[in-house]
């Protein structure tokens, strides 16, 4: 896999001029990242398997680096340097602070699975460490409660959309990496509002035409998951869309990101449950069996660029698809730019290059936001500086 265009060595273009790329200048929310989170997740991961004195040594190493050394690339015997060697371009032997936030972040995680020979022929080869996180979330009580609101759902149909695309919106806030550094947040709490809300305009695309793909880039596993299986589930059952692809992660990514297994864990879940979660459940299985879910995950999930550098054959699946959904906060970063952009830039102008209809799903959790009204902004910097990373706060927004 190869992004469209080279890392390195291009001229700044009229974006870099008008919203400076994030970075982990002092005091920012990407710095509080590097400093703070990765560190603390690099002692989770500790303390959630018992990682024999190699791989154990092997995370010291890298938090070390993390918190006092430079960007060093991966080792040349790792399975898969080479692309990242060309995509680290001149940041090697930089500060994690002073390259672009998107790429440190994602090279962190690669680094942190290089640590532990997830990529690497041996017993530790495969071996999510993220995954007794997410079994810890996906097994909790909450889940319960939300598969009991499944039974109270509202029989209006635009007030069912309503609750189930919502739930999916909302469901973004059950993200481990965003609770290790909110003091434990939890997804239950609903923020105060949409910042922007273009609900109907996505069910207008849907409806429009003729039942074709939906594209559903997921978010995080667990307790995210099951509320997007649920509106895939949705899509088909009321013949918004013939068929749903749920794009994943290639590999283990941003603590909660979902892959393939974790698709499995929820329908396992649901399984176990009773009215509407088990029979919702059961519908996904037959639609995975039948072909009307299906599940991809390409490797462009993982890389560190935003999908203005997506290679051909992913852009033609989003060409193809009637509409596609981005759902979380590193989606809307890889699809608007990770960049300081004004609030109030056009969300259609940020997302210009995008080769079919796309919507965005999303509590805001990071600085960067496009698509809101001056006052809207004026109102929230003047009562809540921090709206843009609290998670209290979401959006709705569709290009099409």
């Amino acid at each position: 896999m190869t992004p469209s265009s080279p890392a390195t060595g291009t001229a700044a273009s009229p974006a870099e001029d008008r919203a400076p790329v994030v970075v982990g200048t002092p005091g920012s929310f990407a710095r509080s990242v590097l400093d703070e989170r990765h560190p603390a997740l690099l002692e989770r991961v500790r303390r959630a398997t018992p990682y024999p004195p190699e791989l154990r040594a092997a995370l010291d190493g890298l938090l070390e680096e993390v918190t006092e050394g430079v960007i060093e690339p991966l080792d040349g015997t790792e399975p898969g340097a080479g692309p990242w060697l060309a995509w680290g371009g001149g940041h090697y032997g930089r500060p994690w602070s002073e390259v672009p936030f998107l790429w440190a972040e994602s090279f962190f995680y690669r680094k942190l699975l290089a640590a532990l020979r997830y990529f690497r022929p041996g017993p530790w080869q495969g071996v999510d460490p993220f995954a007794p996180m997410k079994a810890a979330e996906l097994a909790g009580g909450g889940v319960d409660s939300e598969f009991a609101a499944l039974d109270r759902l509202p029989g209006d149909p635009p007030e069912r959309d309503r609750a189930l695309l919502h739930a999916a919106l909302w469901g973004n806030r059950a993200d481990l990496g965003f609770r290790l550094s909110a003091g434990g947040t939890g997804p239950g709490e609903r923020a105060t509002g949409l910042v922007a809300d273009d609900s109907a305009r996505l069910w207008a695309v849907l409806e429009a035409s003729a039942p074709g793909t939906v594209c559903l880039v997921a978010d995080n596993a667990g307790p995210e998951l099951l509320p997007d299986l649920v509106l895939a589930d949705h899509l088909l059952a009321t013949g918004r869309a013939a068929a749903v692809v749920l794009h994943l992660k290639a590999y283990p990514y941003y603590v909660s990101d979902a892959v393939t297994a974790d698709v499995l864990a929820c329908l396992a879940r649901t399984a176990a449950a009773s009215g509407r979660a088990a029979e919702t459940g059961e519908r996904l299985r037959r639609a995975l069996a039948d072909g009307r879910l299906e599940l991809r995950a390409h490797p462009f999930s993982c890389a560190p660029f935003g999908y203005d550098r997506m290679p051909g054959d992913l852009a033609a699946d989003f060409a193809s698809a009637t509409l596609t959904i981005m759902k979380g906060d590193l989606n809307y970063r890889r699809l608007v730019g990770d960049r300081h952009w004004p609030a109030e830039t056009p969300f259609a102008e940020a997302t210009a290059y995008f080769p079919g209809p796309v919507a965005a799903l999303r509590t805001l959790k990071s600085d960067v936001v496009t698509g809101l009204e001056a006052p809207a902004v004026e109102r929230l910097e003047a009562s809540e500086p921090g709206w843009r990373t609290s998670g209290r706060h979401a959006l709705v927004q569709v290009s099409a």
